[in-house]
């Protein structure tokens, strides 16, 4: 009798710990579950980004907001949306787009810029930034690029340069990024730039890979140095305001998540 009483207490007191356990650990699937279901939301803000005052680019569904760099309209081809992704298309012509760099249509002086991108194998495309609209004239003949790569596939960008510094996260043909941890081709990527007062940081994958001061001696010896004089003798005048834009560089690439918060 003494060991039935015993057997029954311990039964009583196992299903009283599953009892109280049980919740916990329910409460702690759901917690991994939401978090799961913010991170897997793009083109979204939560909360906290309203409140620190982030502003989407893209909504995910329309091209609202984005135009062709010096022209009033959204290129009639080579971007689309493909789901809830901003994609250029690969031009089946080599390097030469066919869709045209676009940009957002305000300029921004200082702030922190994230997004995600994508290449294709063997993709080459960028990022820019206080960029100037100068009829007859690229995109880049004013703006710094924050560039993008498939660092593992045959492009020639891979090879050439200094020290990888066209490689995917440089300041293209200038500063390589410090670690190189862009992720393979048709892999999401994170870019950030931050630009304020002249100081830039760039970002990727989470991790600050390079950072650089506009208008500074080092700055103005660096650019002498370069290749871009060439182009536009007056490159190392970066503006103090510009455009975002996106390049059209032939191959296709993806982006989300484009979001803005001014500084």
């Amino acid at each position: 009798m003494k060991n039935l009483v015993y057997g029954l207490t311990g039964l009583l007191f196992l299903g009283a710990v599953a009892c109280t356990s049980a919740p916990k650990e329910e409460k702690k699937a759901d917690g991994a579950e939401a978090a799961e279901e913010v991170a897997a939301a793009p083109n979204t803000l939560t909360d906290q980004e309203k409140k620190e005052g982030w502003v989407l680019l893209f909504d995910g569904k329309t091209t609202n907001g984005w135009r062709e760099y010096d022209n009033a309209e959204f290129p009639d081809k080579g971007w689309s949306i493909e789901d809830g992704s901003l994609k250029c298309s690969n031009s089946g012509m080599g390097e030469a787009g066919f869709g045209g760099d676009i940009i957002y249509d305000k300029q921004f002086t200082n702030f922190d810029l994230k997004l995600e991108w994508m290449i294709e194998e063997g993709g080459n495309s960028g990022i820019f930034y206080l960029a100037q609209e100068i009829p007859g004239k690229k995109i880049w003949y004013t703006a710094p690029e924050y560039q993008i790569l498939d660092n593992f596939g045959n492009h020639v960008d891979n090879t050439l340069g200094v020290n990888g510094n066209r490689r995917a996260g440089s300041l293209y043909d200038l500063i390589p990024p410090d670690p190189q941890n862009a992720r393979g081709p048709m892999e999401w990527n994170s870019a950030e730039i931050i630009s304020y007062d002249g100081t830039i940081a760039y970002r990727m994958n989470g991790e600050t890979t390079l950072e650089f001061h506009l208008w500074t001696d080092e700055w103005k010896k660096m650019i002498a140095d370069s290749k871009f004089p060439e182009f536009n003798p007056d490159f190392a005048n970066v503006a103090k305001t510009g455009y975002i834009g996106l390049q059209d560089h032939g191959h296709a690439v993806w982006f989300r998540n484009i979001k803005i918060r001014e500084l």
